[in-house]
């Protein structure tokens, strides 16, 4: 058995879901030892095409092989059976138990060995593949990269030689997708098949050895990595050039405009979830927030958009205090704020609702007498259709039968639009393709060039660093650097999402 067998090989998979195509005669393979990148927009089939692969959805046509043979895969069951392991974006684990009892979750027969036999078979395949797991560990006290680390310790401890991750990166620090990488080679290395799906281009460059591309549900076409660069792959993506390069404009910032001190909040569960924080944003000026999952960015935003309440502190919209005031209270004040959260669908808008409804929501309170007047609203619809390219069938079809890609455009139009001082997005290009993504970003820099103040919580380090003037890090909760955007690198802001001020590490060296 050598390196270069075909692990995997996909013939003419087609999958419809009524009259959408989602995979159209689709051709693949991966072979033995092999990293395969998945790349394609928002939509164009790629997850689809894997959860085929892990079980959860069976194609309408054509035939999978695995190791030469014709497999039927009906259920995750199969696929495990079959040595094929899908690693999700959000992580399947049971917090409160521990790494080793995650591992076994599942399995007949290991269940009922001891603590030291178990312990001892996932030290020898941590050993084999150079993973670092405490098997004695709680989930909920592991990072996100532990974390991650769990579950591919999961797919592995059950004997999995095909591995499948999506969008695997979205919420590491520079040093974890390091350390990811690492063990990816490894698993490379041993003659396992890695599949990884993802938006960053030079995250492509670094760890695949092919890339397969997907458009509108059809394979463009695969190629070896070594031979192409990031302009090439957009346009395999996308069907033309794009211009990668993201605009940092320079403006005249207007100093005051919000001071947030020594804010501190409680989550639900009634820990600290910020804790004394403190900075200012200019209008015109684009500040970056940075950190891993769940340091506090969805309570900073949620708190100064009024939803939730704090323990200690201040938050002042030109010198105003606005601690304590709701929502409603903010605009009865004739603050001009905009709130674009990161749940979409949940918070910001309702997916029954067509463009024109969720139009409305922002301003039927103004309304004058007992009936709404809904000609504006459609008419705003659509305008923005035509100004952002929003794909849609019509004014009135629920946002939840559009696109990731779009359902953020519609969002993000409909606050603009109201024209406001102060803009708050949480990972606005979460999962967009790069078309979406650069349309979010020349909407975001038109505002700071009309002088609006904008609070952007991402996780693409990358994007931070040009679009943003300056990038502050939450860790834990608490601020660990404010820095200028143009002064710091990738590895250092991965320092301070680690807790790590950078004025240490420079008196460690």
């Amino acid at each position: 058995m050598t390196a270069h067998e075909t692990a995997i090989e996909l013939k003419g998979i087609t999958k419809t879901f009524g009259a959408v195509v989602a995979n159209d005669n689709i051709d693949l393979d991966v072979k033995k030892g092999e990293i395969l990148a998945l790349l394609g927009e928002n939509g164009s089939g790629k997850t689809t095409l894997m959860n085929m692969l892990s079980g959860i959805y069976r194609p309408d046509s054509g035939s999978i092989y695995i190791d030469g043979a014709e497999a039927v895969i009906n259920s995750p069951k199969d696929a495990a059976k079959l040595g094929i392991g899908m690693i999700h974006q959000h992580f399947k684990l049971v917090e409160a138990l521990t790494a080793r009892d995650n591992v076994v979750m599942g399995t007949k027969t290991d269940r009922r060995l001891n603590k030291k036999a178990l312990s001892a078979k996932i030290q020898k395949i941590s050993v084999r593949f150079g993973l670092s797991v405490d098997p004695d560990k709680m989930i909920c006290d592991m990072s996100v990269g532990e974390k991650q680390t769990v579950e591919i310790l999961k797919v592995l401890y059950r004997g999995a030689r095909i591995l499948i991750l999506d969008e695997p990166t979205a919420v590491l620090t520079p040093q974890e997708t390091e350390r990811l990488f690492a063990i990816l080679r490894k698993m490379k290395e041993d003659g396992c098949a890695v599949i990884i799906i993802t938006h960053k281009l030079n995250e492509v460059l670094e760890i695949s050895d092919r890339v397969t591309i997907l458009r509108r549900g059809r394979s463009i076409e695969t190629v070896h990595t070594a031979e192409v660069d990031a302009y090439r792959l957009t346009e395999l993506m996308v069907g033309h050039a794009v211009d990668l390069s993201i605009e940092r404009p320079v403006t005249e910032k207007v100093q005051g405009l919000l001071k947030v001190q020594h804010l501190t909040v409680a989550n639900s569960e009634g820990y600290n979830a910020l804790e004394d924080v403190s900075f200012d944003l200019a209008g015109g000026e684009i500040l970056g927030v940075a950190g891993v999952a769940n340091s506090g960015q969805r309570e900073l935003c949620e708190t100064i958009a009024g939803l939730m309440k704090t323990k200690d502190g201040a938050i002042y919209y030109r010198n105003e205090n606005i601690v304590g005031k709701s929502p409603a209270d903010i605009i009865k004040a004739g603050i001009s704020m905009s709130f674009i959260p990161e749940d979409r669908l949940g918070m910001g808008l309702v997916a029954s609702m067509g463009m024109a409804d969720n139009m409305l929501l922002k301003s039927y309170k103004q309304g004058k007498g007992p009936f709404l007047d809904k000609k504006p609203s459609r008419e705003l619809a659509k305008a923005l259709i035509g100004k952002l390219d929003i794909s849609t069938p019509g004014i009135n079809t629920p946002v939840r039968m559009l696109s990731g890609g779009n359902v953020q455009k519609v969002l993000l139009g409909r606050e603009i639009e109201s024209n406001p001082s102060l803009l708050i997005t949480a990972y606005p290009v979460r999962g967009l393709d790069i078309n979406s993504s650069f349309t979010i970003y020349n909407l975001l820099n038109e505002q700071k060039k009309k002088g609006v103040a904008v609070l952007f919580i991402g996780e693409d380090l990358d994007v931070l660093l040009e679009l943003c003037d300056r990038i502050m890090v939450l860790c834990h909760g608490r601020v660990t650097g404010i820095v200028e955007a143009q002064k710091v690198t990738k590895n250092d802001l991965g320092l301070l999402m680690a807790g790590e001020t950078l004025n240490e590490r420079e008196e460690d060296a």
